[in-house]
């Protein structure tokens, strides 16, 4: 496991080079002038120099892309164009409150859909498996901002259960009090695409040589369920998860806009506006490592979940 684990941390190195180069050179040739998106419309051709001096922007290609790598290397991304704070205490002071609400989302996705879609497979072909079924599709078909409109009319300003927009310092307020509404409309709009996904996986190991074994033997359908098509089940479920992490983190830009979250999402919605190239910058990177550290994670998961995986 351990040499498995550096040799895939290895290979890591040449595909991070690759993201670096591509998110440089894209910047530097669609990304505009930005000393001219800082100076405005009114600025002078000297005031545009001394812009792009301070930035560093007159500098040959080759020493821009290596402060860049040095940024990446030492986590010091420089200060944001647009407020002047650094990216680092940007991120560090936007963090908390994207995984607030993101890291419940994802936790119930999983542990709802799960047995959600085991209690539907268990009844498949019956008129419950069919009305189910409708009914996800059809939730499918619901636009996101659709769930948040009604969510909050209803929840927030007709029962008044919970706050429409808000946030405080304290986490368990946070949590209790704000959290609450923008987590429950995130699952109601994800776990009908993973209850859909997961029942297919469910029916695929159903129809498998081995649970005809089992019953065979006289296993109990609940028992060959949750004993054996579960567990064989849980290999594409942990590619699900894994495909959709960086999707989740992508979906908080909506969900804490639409509740004025302070966190990550937010930021880098206002950040692309600004055009506010490090603070875009560092998050493209960030995504990045974070997707092929899940990737990794994930690989590892598979041989927990599944002794007769190799990992090679």
């Amino acid at each position: 496991m351990a040499a498995y684990l550096i040799r895939r941390l290895w290979q890591m190195i040449p595909t991070l080079v690759g993201v670096v180069l591509l998110v440089f050179f894209l910047f530097k040739t669609f990304g505009g002038d930005p000393a001219e998106i800082l100076g405005g419309l009114n600025a002078s051709a000297e005031q545009v120099d001394a812009i792009r001096e301070q930035l560093g922007l007159n500098k040959p290609v080759w020493q821009q892309l290596w402060i860049f790598v040095q940024q990446i290397v030492t986590f010091d991304w420089g200060k944001s164009w647009a407020t002047n704070e650094a990216v680092s205490a940007l991120f560090a002071s936007r963090l908390p409150a994207t995984l607030t609400v993101m890291t419940p989302i994802l936790l119930l996705d999983v542990l709802l859909a799960i047995p959600f879609a085991l209690a539907v497979a268990y009844v498949r072909g019956s008129l419950t498996d069919r009305a189910i079924m409708v009914v996800t599709t059809i939730a499918l078909s619901i636009s996101f901002l659709v769930y948040v409109i009604v969510g909050q009319y209803l929840f927030a300003f007709r029962l008044g259960w919970f706050p429409v927009q808000g946030w405080s310092d304290s986490v368990w307020t946070n949590l209790a009090v704000y959290a609450p509404l923008p987590v429950l409309l995130a699952v109601m709009v994800g776990i009908s695409p993973q209850t859909r996904l997961y029942r297919s996986f469910f029916l695929d190991e159903i129809g498998q040589d081995y649970v005809r074994t089992a019953r065979a033997k006289g296993l109990t359908e609940t028992r060959i369920l949750l004993k054996h098509v579960l567990r064989n089940a849980l290999i594409p479920i942990l590619t699900n998860v894994a495909v959709a992490l960086p999707g989740i983190f992508v979906g908080s830009f909506l969900i804490e806009t639409f509740f004025s979250i302070p966190g990550l999402g937010r930021e880098v919605l206002l950040a692309v506006n600004r055009s506010d190239y490090p603070v875009i910058q560092a998050v493209t990177i960030y995504i990045a490592v974070i997707t092929m550290l899940v990737n990794l994670a994930t690989d590892v998961l598979y041989k927990l979940a599944d002794p007769r995986v190799v990992l090679k």
